[in-house]
Order: structure tokens, then sequence, then C-alpha cells
């Protein structure tokens, strides 16, 4: 495993710990999961109390020590279904986030930029909403002129799916996925430009 400069070194199997999936009012009990889950609570809360803050690490994940690819369904806002049954082939950046997350609002304008750098290129972006109404989930995306689309997980189905993989722990996080569909890095908090489009460029180079 290779770690992006000035990041401390974190191991992809480091306490993965369980998540509740449910945003809004629901709670999904995971078997043996702790039921205290910071993330969790702040989810089913829906309240504007700032946010589970991640610290800006970042991890990235040697081919060998990937795992399987992600088997991830959910709907969009839009109400299409996606899966990720047909991300092979393409890098995937992933980016959880709800409209109250300060740190999700100043990334937006990056994210953004990103999109639009690597458009021509077998790169797609999907935002993975845990929290927020079609309402405020597509004012959001209005204020910020976010271009790509975002599963609505309310009920927690997406987030739930990734615990198997590689937990997201904090809100925002970002995953870059390879093109088999795993998991190739994670950043933990607010994403850098800068170091989201080394990522990306490391799975497109591979």
């Amino acid at each position: 495993m290779t770690q992006t400069e000035a990041a401390p070194r974190r191991r992809p199997g480091r306490a993965l710990m369980c998540l509740a999936a449910s945003a809004i009012a629901a709670v999904v009990v995971l078997s043996g999961c702790a039921a205290q889950d910071p993330l969790a609570q702040q989810a089913a809360e829906g309240s504007n109390k700032n946010y589970i803050a991640g610290d800006g690490s970042v991890t990235e994940y040697a081919a060998a020590e990937r795992g399987e690819p992600v088997q991830i369904e959910g709907t969009l806002y839009n109400g299409e279904t996606v899966s990720s049954s047909a991300w092979p082939g393409e890098v995937t950046v992933l980016n959880f986030w709800y409209a109250a997350c300060a740190p999700c609002r100043e990334e937006a304008p990056d994210l953004v930029a990103l999109h639009e750098e690597y458009q021509s290129e077998d790169v797609q972006f999907y935002g993975v909403n845990i929290r927020d109404s079609k309402e405020n989930a597509e004012a959001f995306e209005r204020n910020f002129g976010i271009p790509y689309p975002s599963f609505n997980d309310s009920d927690g189905g997406v987030l739930l799916a990734m615990t198997s993989h590689v937990p997201p722990q904090a809100v925002p996080t970002t995953l870059v996925l390879d093109k088999e569909g795993r998991v190739s890095a994670r950043i933990l908090g607010l994403a850098d430009k800068g170091t989201l489009s080394a990522l990306i460029d490391s799975a497109l180079a591979e």
C-alpha cells in the first residue's frame, strides 16, 4: 500500500467500523455492530448540527489489497436506478455528502471543476446523499452547479453496501474506484483538488 505525502499511513483493514445505514428517521441495526456509531447517529437525527469531521487523510490501496469490486445499486434523484455492475472499464468517483455539511459546500466547486476536467476521459462522478430530501439535494446542486447525479441514499442502501469494502466514516468522504470497480483510494473529510486529481490519474494509468 502506498500513502500520499504528508498523510498518516493507514491500513485498509483497520477498524472496519460498522455503520448503521439510515438517514433522517430510520436506522438499520447490523448484527454485531456497535450501537452508537456517530455518522449513523448524525444521519438519523437529520439536524443541522455540523458534521462528523474527517481529517482530510488519504489512503491508497495497492491493487493486490483491493478485494472484490464494489457491489451497489441505488436510485438517483431523477428516478434512474444505477448499478455498479455497469461501471467496469471506467474510473468512478463517489462523493458522500449532504447539503448542511460545511466542507461539502467548500469542496463542491473543486468537484465540479474536476468533473469538467475529466469529462473526455473514462471517469464518472456520482454523489451519494445520505440525508436530504429531493428538494434540498436539488437546491444544493443548482446552487453549486453540480453537473453529475447523486444517489438518494436516504434508506442507507449505498452506505450499507460500502461497509464491506471501505466504510466512509465521515462526511464528506470521497472514494476513487479503479476500472474494475474496486476501491483504490479514500479521502476522509474535505477533498483537496490536487490530491483527488492525482488519485484519479493514478487509477486511470493502471
